[in-house]
């Protein structure tokens, strides 16, 4: 006895098939009435078939809908929090900065501040209207024109 596919061959059943074959498929007996596949309600309701249609679509996306208990996914979730918790300590344990570091950090904050402004300004004044910016100019030419008088 030889083994193909983890199932053993017997040497007086090969080239035979195991289960018996129905005579209708030799289509010499055309008066029979030839059975035909039931229809399934279920599958043929068109409630059933959007539903696959949906659930095919979310598998193909990855977003197969999660079948875990609640528990689950609670001890899930404080495990993941728990890591991440470990990750940052360890991250500060390496970062523990001097006074030094710590004064570079807050200038470089700051100037980040003032550049943030800077940006602020001046998309402010490029969204402004030009009679805004020309009034705002006459304005300067005056004060400056009244100074000068001011000063002779």
């Amino acid at each position: 006895m030889t083994t193909v596919f983890r199932y053993p061959v017997f040497p007086h059943l090969q080239g035979r098939s195991v289960m018996a074959e129905p005579d209708y498929l030799e289509g010499d007996c055309d008066e029979l009435i030839k059975p035909k596949k039931l229809i399934n309600p279920v599958k043929n309701s068109r409630n059933h078939q959007d539903l696959h249609r949906e659930l095919l679509m979310n598998q193909k996306r990855g977003l197969a809908p999660q079948n875990k208990p609640e528990l689950q996914k609670v001890l899930e979730k404080r495990k993941r929090e728990q890591v991440l918790k470990a990750q940052k300590e360890e991250q500060e344990a390496h970062k523990k900065r001097s006074d030094l570091e710590i004064e570079l950090m807050k200038r470089q904050q700051k100037l980040e501040q003032l550049e943030l402004e800077q940006q602020k300004n001046e998309e402010e004044q490029e969204n402004t209207p030009e009679f805004v910016k020309m009034k705002s100019n006459l304005r300067r030419t005056k004060q400056e024109a009244d100074s000068e008088e001011r000063a002779t």
